[in-house]
């Protein structure tokens, strides 16, 4: 994934010093470790990390050093990753749709949980005695910024056949669900966890546990995240829905644990009146940015390392590839007076960046440079 490289300074300093002509990002563990301990004595049950939302081998590392023992894996590429860094952790398979091969390797790994929503896949898992066997369920539910039920999910009346299916077979039913990525409203978490519990009653099946999914919003705009709002709602939920006999808790955090923890810089290569033209876009560090919408936390870093200006253009984004459709969805307010050669920070950008960045056209963020404080 690039260099790795230690230093002392801000961003701001380093770039002014280094005048790197290639994208940067910069992780600060510290921030998160923050999170990560923001989510263990907040969450009611067990923290996983979704390691889609950023594998970087740093960051599982940091995550395990603060006391998270359990990772949510959708490959046997991740499982391997999380086995590097912690051996003895917990793995969690909730990608629902396995080939015969994933699920040999996986077995090899020691996967402690899967997830299924169809009952195909349940066979495919064969001998399940013993094993614990979460049911993803789907409801149609708003507030987030798009549906995790267009790909994955049982239908109410379908969990309820798996859920007993699974006990039937010897396995240790639970169930699990995801609100949809970014989502800031509670309500999702209660109405997914008042159906979980119908389910279960329909099913006639004591749960093991319930796992509650990612979802958990990020700092992207102006509105800021309540995390200890949607703990303090789940917590409710589970007591309305289960009463005096509740499962236990799980849940995923991808993006609302490593979103804050990056920040990528990119310099500008050229300016029109209208447009600015970056070194890195949607086919990089941007990616998520075509599909989630133009956030708002960029900040100027000038050469003379100036103050940041109050005033801020919306300019029409483009990233350096060769392809027209290499540009931001709607125009980005950018500082007013930026100047070829100057670098924008774009913060929050932990989540599904490094990720997902190619390396179309010879460009894509790759190089990540680590803060210590």
């Amino acid at each position: 994934m690039g260099r790795l490289e230690t230093i002392l300074e801000s961003p701001q300093i380093w770039l002014r010093n280094e005048r790197p002509d290639e994208p940067i990002f910069f992780f600060n563990p510290e921030q998160l470790r923050a999170t990560a301990q923001h989510f263990l004595s907040g969450f009611p049950g067990e923290v996983t990390y979704a390691v889609k939302a950023n594998p970087h081998i740093d960051v599982l590392a940091v995550l395990a050093e603060e006391g998270v023992t359990a990772f949510d894996v959708a490959s046997p590429d991740e499982m391997m990753r999380v086995r590097q860094v912690l051996p003895n952790a917990r793995l969690h398979y909730h990608n629902p749709i396995r080939s015969r091969d994933e699920i040999a390797l996986a077995r090899l790994y020691g996967v402690a949980s899967w997830s299924v929503d169809r009952m195909s896949e349940l066979d495919k898992l064969g001998d399940i005695t013993g094993v614990e066997i979460a049911v993803r369920f789907k409801l149609p539910v708003a507030g987030a910024a798009y549906d995790f039920g267009t790909k994955f999910g049982a239908e109410p009346e379908l969990a309820v056949a798996l859920l007993a299916e699974v006990a039937k077979r010897g396995g240790v039913p639970s169930m699990t669900f995801h609100p949809g990525t970014q989502c800031h409203d509670a309500q999702a978490w209660v109405s997914y966890i008042g159906k979980a519990a119908e389910i279960a009653r329909a099913a006639r099946v004591q749960l093991r546990r319930l796992n509650v999914g990612g979802g958990f919003p990020a700092h992207r705009c102006d509105r800021m995240p309540d995390l200890d709002g949607i703990f303090a709602a789940i917590i409710g939920a589970v007591k309305n829905g289960f009463g005096d006999a509740p499962p236990k808790l799980v849940c995923e955090p991808g993006r609302g644990m490593v979103s804050e923890c990056f920040t990528l810089a990119l310099r500008v290569k050229a300016l029109t009146d209208e447009a600015v033209f970056l070194n890195d876009g949607i086919y990089g560090g941007l990616n998520e940015w075509r599909d989630l919408g133009t956030g708002e936390r960029v900040d100027l870093v000038t050469p003379e390392f100036g103050k940041q200006p109050d005033k801020r253009v919306d300019r029409i984004v483009f990233g350096p590839t060769c392809d027209s459709l290499d540009r931001l969805p709607s125009p980005l307010p950018l500082p007013d007076g930026i100047a070829e050669g100057d670098y924008l920070l774009f913060h929050g950008i932990g989540a599904y960046s490094l990720a997902q960045a190619t390396r179309f056209n010879g460009y894509g963020a790759q190089e990540v440079v680590t803060l210590r404080r």
